[in-house]
């Protein structure tokens, strides 16, 4: 299971909008993926809800899991968007 940490990029952090940005594309990947605050206990990262329960905050590292093919690829895209200003997009 390929796993990284990323620092959260959107200025108001993991609330609706980018939460919502991100958990669709979490699914879109078609691999299993978590996300959880570093030492947390992680949530799947495809609910908007799981993610909204975490109260992520800009600047926050948190930890992304994949598990399944192309997780690596998939590890890769989620991190980038993550690190990115989704308040924006």
């Amino acid at each position: 299971m390929p796993s990284t940490t990323a620092v959260v990029g959107s200025a108001s952090g993991m609330h609706a909008r980018p939460a919502s940005l991100f958990s669709q594309a979490a699914a879109a990947t078609g691999v299993s993926v978590t996300i959880g605050k570093v030492g947390g206990k992680p949530v799947n990262a495809a609910s908007i809800l799981g993610l909204l329960t975490l109260g992520i905050d800009h600047g926050e590292e948190v930890t992304l899991t994949t598990e399944g093919d192309n997780a690596e690829e998939a590890l890769a895209t989620l991190t980038a968007l993550l690190e990115s200003n989704l308040d924006e997009a």
